[in-house]
């Protein structure tokens, strides 16, 4: 996890230009009771994308993110009531509590250990309010292994960049995890120059009994699991799922 992004963090924003940020900070506000200040603590923050949102009507979001790259990027966008810094979502500490963590675009898959996980949860708990809300996204298990991981390519262009994105995967399925090989060729339109390099994201893939025992391990309840932004049930169609923990002891 911590090479991942290194590179990657220079043309990240355009690689995810058509993600709908919105609807999915939208989908986690859906879930939070309204309170007249909302303090979130947002676990893989990278370049801001979701704290854009979340920051609106005066939130305050703490992002944590171990890409020294994805943190710079976040500190340009200046975007009020929102403190990025570099950090380890598994062993981090802030001198603040609260009322909801969240971490967004399968931020919890790069957590390939169970040790690792446990460290994370424990770590939310302790700087969540009781009561407060844990809410994050990750690699659904049984739609992983009944759609399998295949060879995707895109292609991406701005003013002064062509990019093409290809993910060669391998699932390795006595370990839970899918190695996503990355390879990005970037051509520079102003320099007619091209610059290509590899990148291998480990992405863990959960099931919902997993996720609800290291809940109840780290004093946190499962409240439900659902599709992220539809909220349908999960499925064999759904790669992308949502758990809502609440911190209950």
């Amino acid at each position: 996890m911590d090479t991942n992004f290194n590179l990657y963090s220079d043309y990240y924003d355009l690689l995810y230009l058509d993600k709908n940020y919105r609807e999915e900070v939208d989908y986690v506000f859906s879930n939070i009771p309204k309170k007249n200040e909302i303090k979130i603590l947002e676990l893989g923050c990278g370049s801001g994308g979701h704290a854009e949102f979340f920051a609106e009507n005066g939130n305050i979001i703490y992002g944590i993110d171990l890409s020294e790259g994805m943190i710079t990027k976040a500190l340009e966008k200046k975007i009020d009531n929102f403190y990025p810094s570099i950090g380890n979502i598994v062993d981090f500490t802030l001198d603040k509590k609260f009322n909801v963590a969240t971490s967004m675009f399968h931020v919890i898959s790069y957590l390939n250990h169970n040790d690792d996980l446990l460290k994370c949860f424990k770590k939310v708990y302790n700087h969540l309010e009781m009561n407060g809300l844990f809410i994050f996204d990750y690699w659904y298990g049984p739609a992983v292994l009944s759609q399998r991981p295949e060879t995707r390519i895109k292609n991406f262009e701005s003013d002064n960049v062509k990019i093409t994105r290809i993910a060669n995967s391998e699932l390795l399925v006595e370990k839970n995890i899918v190695n996503v090989n990355f390879n990005i060729q970037v051509m520079s339109k102003l320099r007619n120059e091209k610059q290509e390099f590899n990148e291998l994201h480990s992405m863990r893939y959960y099931t919902i009994p997993e996720i609800e025992l290291i809940a109840a391990q780290t004093g946190f309840e499962l409240l439900k699991t659902e599709e992220l932004v539809t909220k349908n049930a999960p499925s064999v169609d759904t790669w992308a799922v949502c758990s809502i923990l609440k911190k209950i002891k």
